[in-house]
C-alpha cells in the first residue's frame, strides 16, 4: 500500500482522485497541490455561471480536507525531482512521495493573433477556462451591450449563449463554415445557428480573425473578408492544449499529453496522469466522465483494492449545456465504413436528428431540439445494444403510428440498467436503491450517488426518478 500519493492539480480530476482516496480509507498521507487559489469547482458549470444561473457557491465541489488528505490551494509545482521523489513548489518548499499523480489538466489556446499577447491579454479580452476567467468576463460584461466569441466550438457557443442570457448582443466568428465541426455535420449545424439566432447569437462563419485592437473602452476584431466588428468585450475559445510543460521538464513520456497505460501509469511507474493531461492508448479526453473513470482506476491500484483495474474508455456523448438549446451528439459525425444513414429535420421548429447505423448498432447520432427519443438514443450508443426494427422510433422517439401521448420517458419504463448519469456512471437501479436505503429527496440522491454533479444534465431525470417512486411508495401506503 502507498504511504505517501501528492496529487499535482485540484481541478475536477485531482479532487475527485483524493475524494476517491478519502472514501476508502486507510492511514495513506494525501497531499493536493492546487495552483488556483480556490477551492475545486465544477468547470463544467461555468457556462450557467456566467448566464447568471447560478452562483460560484453552486459550482464548488464537496472539499475532501483532514483526515489524512491535506489540502493546499494557491500552490505552484515547478518542477518534479524523480530519483529523490520529491516536487517542489514555488513558495520553496519539498514534498516527498511513494506515488506521485499529475492532474495538471489543459491550458486556453490563446491564437497568434496581432494585438494579443498570451501572457497578458488587453482589457476587455478573456479567454473562457477557469472561473477567474469567467469573474473577468463577468466584470466585462457589466453595463456591456455586445460581445464577440472567437470560436464557434462546444465551449464557445456556451459562453455566447450564457452572456446572450445577460441580455448582451453576441457574435460568434469561426473560421470553419459550420459550428461544433468536431460533434455535427453542416445540416445540424445550420439548425443550430438559426437557433442560436433566435436567442440573440449572430454567426459569421467560414471567416477568420486577422487582427485585433482593444483598450478600456472596447475591442474591434479585425475579420479576412475586410469587415471589422466592434464589442464592450471578447472571448476566446480557441481549444485548450494539454499542460504537459511539468511532465516533460521531468524526463516524462509526452506527446501530446503525459502518456500512461491501462493502469494511468507514466513512464515512471511511480507517477500516474489523469484528466485533461493524460494520453492514453493516443487518445486525450477533455470530459469529465473519462477524468472520473481515471481517478477511481487510480484509487483502485493505489489503496490495493482491485490489483486488476483498468481504464477502459466509454463512448463519448457531448451536451451542449445552453439555455433553450438541448443538443446530444456522439460518435463521428462523418466518415468511416458505410451503413444506415437516417434524418430527419424541422429547422422550423430547431429540430434535427441524423443516426448512423452498421451492424444493427449505432455508431453515430446528432439530435437536437424536441427530439423524445434522446435518451433511448444515448443508451443504445453507449451500451452497444441493437436498434430496434422500425428506426423511425429512435427519430420520432415513439413506435411508428401509435399515440403521441405515449410514456415512453416515464422513469417507470426505464430498465434499472439504464444510465441516467453518463459523467458518474450511475444507473437507474442505484438511484432506486439509494432511495429505498433511506434518501428521499432528490438532493439526497444526488448526495448519495453523485449523479447530477457533472454536466448537470441529468438532473431533471434524476428529480422524476425520485418523484415517480415518491408516489409509487404513497400509492403502497394508501392501499
Amino acid at each position: 500500500m502507498t504511504d505517501r500519493v501528492v496529487i499535482v492539480g485540484n481541478g475536477m480530476a485531482g479532487a475527485r482522485l483524493a475524494s476517491e482516496l478519502h472514501a476508502r480509507g486507510g492511514d495513506r498521507k494525501v497531499t493536493v497541490l492546487g495552483a488556483e487559489p480556490h477551492r475545486a469547482y465544477n468547470r463544467i458549470m461555468l457556462s450557467t455561471l456566467l448566464a447568471g444561473k447560478v452562483g460560484e457557491p453552486d459550482v464548488e465541489l464537496a472539499e475532501v480536507a483532514g483526515q489524512g488528505v491535506d489540502l493546499r490551494t494557491g500552490v505552484t509545482v515547478t518542477a518534479v525531482d524523480r530519483t529523490a521523489r520529491t516536487v517542489h513548489t514555488a513558495d520553496g518548499d519539498r514534498i516527498g512521495y511513494d506515488h506521485l499523480v499529475l492532474a495538471t489538466g489543459s491550458r486556453a489556446i490563446v491564437p497568434p493573433l496581432p494585438g494579443l499577447d498570451g501572457d497578458r491579454l488587453p482589457p476587455r479580452v478573456a479567454a473562457f477556462r477557469t472561473l477567474d476567467d469567467c469573474r473577468r468576463i463577468l466584470a466585462a460584461a457589466r453595463g456591456a451591450r455586445r460581445a464577440l466569441v472567437l470560436g464557434g466550438g462546444l465551449l464557445g457557443l456556451e459562453a455566447a449563449r450564457g452572456l446572450a442570457a445577460r441580455g448582451l448582443d453576441v457574435g460568434v466568428v469561426h473560421p470553419v463554415p459550420y459550428l461544433m465541426e468536431r460533434q455535427l455535420d453542416p445540416a445540424g449545424a445550420a439548425v443550430l445557428a438559426d437557433t442560436l439566432a433566435g436567442l440573440g447569437v449572430t454567426t459569421h462563419l467560414a471567416v477568420a480573425a486577422t487582427g485585433l485592437a482593444a483598450d478600456a473602452d472596447g475591442v474591434a476584431l479585425t475579420l479576412a473578408d475586410g469587415r471589422t466588428l466592434t464589442a464592450d468585450l471578447l472571448v476566446l475559445s480557441c481549444g485548450v492544449r494539454p499542460d504537459t510543460a511539468l511532465a516533460a521538464a521531468a524526463g516524462l513520456a509526452v506527446e501530446r499529453g503525459v502518456l500512461v497505460d491501462d493502469r494511468l501509469r507514466t513512464s515512471d511507474r511511480r507517477i500516474s496522469a489523469i484528466g485533461d493531461c493524460a494520453q492514453h492508448d493516443g487518445t486525450l479526453t477533455g470530459l469529465v466522465a473519462p477524468a472520473w473513470a481515471q481517478a477511481r482506476v487510480v484509487a483502485q491500484v493505489l489503496t490495493g483494492e482491485d490489483r486488476l483495474a483498468r481504464y477502459r474508455p466509454r463512448p463519448v456523448v457531448t451536451r451542449l449545456k445552453a439555455a433553450g438549446i438541448d443538443l446530444a451528439a456522439m460518435g463521428e459525425p462523418e466518415g468511416g465504413e458505410a451503413g444506415e444513414e437516417l434524418t430527419f429535420a424541422d429547422p422550423a421548429r430547431g429540430t434535427y436528428a441524423r443516426l448512423r447505423i452498421r451492424d444493427e448498432r449505432l455508431t453515430g447520432a446528432i439530435l437536437l431540439g424536441d427530439n423524445p427519443a434522446v435518451g433511448t438514443v444515448i443508451q443504445l450508443f453507449d451500451r452497444g445494444q441493437p436498434v430496434p426494427a422500425d428506426r423511425r422510433s429512435l427519430l420520432l422517439g415513439r413506435a411508428f403510428g401509435a399515440p403521441a401521448a405515449a410514456p415512453a420517458a416515464s422513469p417507470a419504463l426505464m430498465p434499472d440498467a439504464a444510465t441516467v448519469c453518463q459523467c458518474n456512471n450511475v444507473s437507474k437501479g442505484a438511484l432506486v436503491s439509494c432511495w429505498r436505503s433511506g434518501a428521499r429527496t432528490a438532493d439526497a440522491v444526488v448526495a448519495a450517488t453523485r449523479a447530477g454533479t457533472g454536466c448537470g444534465g441529468c438532473r431533471d431525470a434524476v428529480t422524476g426518478i425520485v418523484d415517480w417512486l415518491s408516489e409509487v411508495d404513497s400509492v403502497e401506503v394508501a392501499r
